[in-house]
């Protein structure tokens, strides 16, 4: 593996360690009232679900094996969305709690990083 594809499969194996914190503090924050702050991260873990993605498929096309299910992230993005325009803010963060935490608890790290 060369030097710029280890260190994007260490870069990528540091955020997915990261995403499951983050949705609980969404979801917490949610549950708080705490909304500008939730809005907040909502949209950088938006950017960086998006980033992962491109990740997953430069890194799958130099060879690294990652089996990251990039339809169901998208999925949950569409949700939270529509969660969030209708204002329900419960749902969004029984979604980031219940759903998109354990999705991102149980994805695989690349090995070998």
């Amino acid at each position: 593996m060369d030097q710029l594809v280890l260190e994007s499969a260490k870069s990528y194996n540091e955020y997915l360690s990261k995403l499951p914190g983050g949705c609980k503090k969404i979801a917490d924050l949610l549950r708080e009232d705490s909304l500008v702050e939730a809005f907040k991260l909502i949209i950088t873990f938006s950017e960086g679900v998006e980033w992962l993605s491109r990740m997953n498929q430069l890194l799958n096309e130099n060879g690294v094996d990652i089996s990251l299910n990039i339809e169901k992230i998208h999925e949950f993005l569409e949700e939270v969305n529509n969660g969030l325009e209708i204002q329900d803010y419960i749902i969004v963060a029984d979604m980031f709690e219940f759903e998109i935490e354990p999705f991102f608890r149980n994805c695989e790290f690349i090995k070998g990083v």
